[in-house]
């Protein structure tokens, strides 16, 4: 009597929760898209997922602007948008994966936590042959108290306690069923829900690098973990450029435009003030100055707007796994008066730099009617960027 064919492994799906905005970290940007390593943070559970051989599609929920800085997307990955909740966004990724089989597994990871390995993977995936669910799970080290207000209670017996940690692994129907009955239900992760419905959820040894970021003092934490150099170096950069003003032009200083009687004439959109922002920031990184990046000679920078130059500038630090501490930024002109504008113009800094506002310097001055500028002929912009940059 022959054997049967044994019966072909079910397909894998990951649904990678990257919706939030990670307030309490106090970064500029989503916490996502931190820099760790010179990738950004949403990055490192992305790579991870969509390069594990037994997942063959995902989900990544995110924001436009998220899914944006992240693209393109992995082969077989695609995108939906995030909700009110965390079960809100899973419900959503349930939804793109409409056509998937129940008899399909799923791992929903969310990306704060950017240490995942193929070995975490590998384990809950064999769990799920003997169940339908499965969760990483570490021992709690510390003595645990309950508290009232500032005031330390009882000791906690931890021996039959344990830390939660994603990626989270499902039969697909499973939680399918678990996230249609939950109208209502206010849960942190998905293992609740199943719980609700009677099915057990196996515990697998979690792994420390799965660290959740919450705070900023967890991308130190995080570095750590992931064996990711943690000495770092300032760096400083000067930036200088000058403009001719003409009739007939719109007058762009430091990325918004005012009302003057003449422009700036150059071969983009002549913004004094963000070209020497992005010759300090490039400067700082010793890596050439904006001619090199955007040369004149090329027409598609013909009238170009200089926030696209700053952005690139900024982007170049992030890739470097590095961050702008600070950016002075000093106008030179006899007309117009920049002062009622430096508002606008470091908020407009501020957002394209994306880092807070205080971090932003804007200055004017005139020269007394001295040289060109006091002739009011053009105008010149003098700029000093301080970066903090991973040693090599």
């Amino acid at each position: 009597m022959s054997e049967s064919a044994p019966s072909p492994a079910p397909r894998v799906a990951a649904i990678l929760l990257a919706g939030g905005r990670g307030t309490r970290a106090g970064f500029a940007r989503p916490k996502q898209l931190e820099p760790l390593g010179g990738k950004p943070v949403l990055r490192w559970s992305l790579d991870a997922l969509a390069g594990h051989d037994a997942i063959s599609a995902g989900v990544m929920v995110a924001d436009d602007d998220v899914t944006a800085a992240i693209a393109p997307l992995p082969g077989g990955w695609i995108s939906a948008a995030p909700g009110a909740e965390r079960q809100d966004s899973v419900g959503n990724a349930l939804a793109a994966l409409a056509d998937w089989g129940d008899d399909a597994l799923v791992l929903v990871h969310d990306a704060a936590r950017p240490g995942l390995t193929a070995d975490v993977v590998d384990r809950l995936l064999a769990a799920l042959h003997d169940a339908d669910a499965a969760i990483p799970t570490l021992p709690v080290p510390d003595t645990l108290v309950a508290q009232s207000g500032n005031a330390a209670g009882d000791v906690v017996d931890r021996s039959a306690l344990a830390r939660v940690q994603t990626p989270q692994a499902f039969r697909l129907g499973t939680l399918r069923r678990a996230h249609a009955g939950a109208a209502g239900v206010a849960a942190t992760d998905d293992a609740q829900l199943v719980r609700r419905l009677g099915v057990a959820v196996v515990a697998m040894p979690g792994d420390a690098r799965l660290h959740k970021l919450t705070y900023a003092e967890d991308m130190a934490i995080l570095a750590g973990l992931l064996g990711i150099g943690t000495m770092t170096r300032t760096a400083v950069g000067m930036g200088y450029d000058v403009h001719r003003l003409v009739t007939g032009k719109p007058l762009w200083i430091g990325g918004i435009e005012i009302a003057h009687s003449h422009g700036l004439e150059g071969h983009s959109d002549a913004d004094v003030g963000l070209h020497a922002l992005t010759d300090a920031i490039l400067g700082a990184l010793a890596d050439g100055d904006i001619g090199d990046h955007f040369p004149p000679s090329d027409p598609q920078w013909r009238g170009a707007a200089s926030h696209r130059f700053l952005a690139f500038a900024a982007g170049r630090v992030a890739a470097r796994g590095g961050r702008i501490d600070h950016v002075d930024l000093t106008i030179i002109a006899e007309a117009p008066k920049i002062g009622p504008h430096r508002p606008a113009i470091r908020a407009r800094i501020s957002e394209i730099l994306a880092i807070p506002l205080e971090r932003v310097s804007v200055k004017a001055t005139t020269t007394e009617r001295l040289g060109f500028t006091g002739r009011r002929e053009g105008i010149a912009a003098q700029a000093v960027a301080t970066l903090k940059l991973p040693e090599n």
